[in-house]
């Protein structure tokens, strides 16, 4: 059973390494995406071991550069699972992003619903050799905004050398007040199938498009698409003792022409005590593209601590691209929460680790 799936995550590991790239993800988007299901995959809607669960994400990016200014990414998400025949599930939950940064104060705003049908691959008769394939959507609306505080080339007072935002901009469509997007509809799918080989030993593979319906988001009444975006990822658990584990995954994804891989793995070790208390600490990388060719953008160093039904996790991305000239390597610090409400016993479904 190890050998099959190191076999299968040695095979998408070098699919992902080998895909051509030449641009820089658009979307918002967590180095720690393992550790927000509703930003990764609807299909990751009920797939935990419990009840119900809880996750918030917070990501500050480039505030070195930045100062009060940053790109700031705060997301959350409630998803719970019921039990409709047999060994299938009905899961629904719902979700919320709010993303702001720059001078203009460019903010994006969205809330979801997602729903997701998982559907066992096996007769259920071993709980530890579970086998699920899941299909899941997700159903929201978002908004963009960029604030009144932009200034233009015939705004500039030359007698005073300062920008003079009463006079006209000479911008068309551009006046009094912020500038917002309409009100749209965003709709997003994915699919999702997992394994467990035994104890602290899975492989599961997924992949999502988001927003399939490509809503208009133009600031001035236009017709400005927003991109769909593609996402694959996979991952799973490699056991070494009873104790310590290895969890390796990868993100791949695409928005138009922009390209972006996050691949690496936690360490984690459990002291098996009644009251379980584990420890994740490990190295990601991040490789994105731009015009002159795809390039290693990040280093991440992440831990994570599992208390019984908490698990709160770390993160700080060390700038590796040519930016470092001016931010010093340093990039993004970020932190997860989730939380998990145990399930009755007729209901419990075992999953794997992300």
């Amino acid at each position: 059973m190890k050998q099959t799936f190191t076999t299968y995550f040695s095979l998408f590991i070098l699919a992902v390494l080998l895909w051509p790239t030449d641009a820089q993800a658009q979307d918002p988007r967590f180095s720690q995406f393992y550790a927000s299901p509703s930003t990764l995959n609807p299909a990751m809607t009920g797939v935990f071991e419990g009840r119900w669960r809880f996750h918030a994400n917070y990501r500050d990016q480039w505030s070195s550069v930045l100062g009060s200014k940053p790109f700031r990414t705060v997301a959350a998400g409630f998803d719970m699972r019921y039990n409709i025949v047999a060994n299938d599930y009905l899961a629904f939950g719902v979700s919320g992003m709010y993303d702001q940064g720059g001078d203009a104060d460019f903010t994006i705003n969205r809330g979801q619903l997602s729903f997701a049908y998982l559907k066992q691959m096996n007769d259920g008769r071993y709980r530890n050799d579970d086998q699920f394939l899941i299909a899941g959507a997700q159903l929201g609306f978002g908004q963009h905004r960029v604030s009144n505080r932009l200034w233009f080339s015939s705004q500039y007072n030359q007698g005073t050398g300062f920008p003079d935002t009463g006079l006209p901009s000479q911008e068309p469509g551009i006046g009094d007040g912020d500038l917002t997007t309409d009100l749209y509809l965003d709709f997003s799918a994915g699919l999702m199938y997992y394994a467990l080989f035994g104890d602290n030993a899975s492989f599961y593979v997924g992949g999502a498009f988001n927003h399939l319906n490509e809503p208009n988001i133009s600031l001035l009444g236009g017709d400005e698409k927003l991109g769909r975006r593609w996402i694959a990822h996979a991952g799973g658990e490699i056991p070494f003792t009873s104790e310590l584990s290895l969890l390796p995954a990868a993100q791949v994804m695409q928005q138009l022409g922009s390209f972006e891989t996050t691949l690496g793995a936690n360490f984690r070790y459990s002291n098996h005590d009644w009251y379980e208390v584990a420890i994740r600490a490990g190295l990601w990388t991040r490789m994105t593209n731009t015009v002159g060719g795809k390039h290693f953008d990040a280093l991440i160093v992440a831990a994570i601590l599992e208390m019984e039904r908490w698990n709160l996790g770390l993160s700080y991305d060390i700038t590796t691209s040519s930016l470092t000239e001016a931010n010093n390597a340093r990039g993004a610090f970020e932190v997860s929460l989730i939380y998990f409400h145990p399930a009755y016993t007729r209901e419990k479904v075992n999953c794997p680790k992300f």
